[in-house]
């Protein structure tokens, strides 16, 4: 009977909170070190593009509040 090895991926909400810290620069050195060892990268990729889509919508909504508002 072979033996399986445990893998513990990272939860949804820790790739979140690792993308947020990376995204403003304060990712530490154990979570990071986490993050590679444990969390796949396509998962951080795929976190990455969409907070990037958010970030860019919410800053073309609040550009667009401030020139209506002008």
């Amino acid at each position: 009977m072979p033996i399986l090895s445990q893998h513990n991926s990272n939860s949804f909400l820790q790739v979140v909170k690792s993308i947020f810290a990376a995204f403003i620069g304060v990712q530490s050195e154990k979570n990071r070190a986490m993050d590679f060892n444990h969390g796949k990268a396509s998962h951080y990729i795929l976190a990455g593009i969409i907070g990037v889509i958010v970030f860019i919508l919410i800053l073309a909504l609040v550009v667009q509040f401030v020139i209506a508002n002008y």
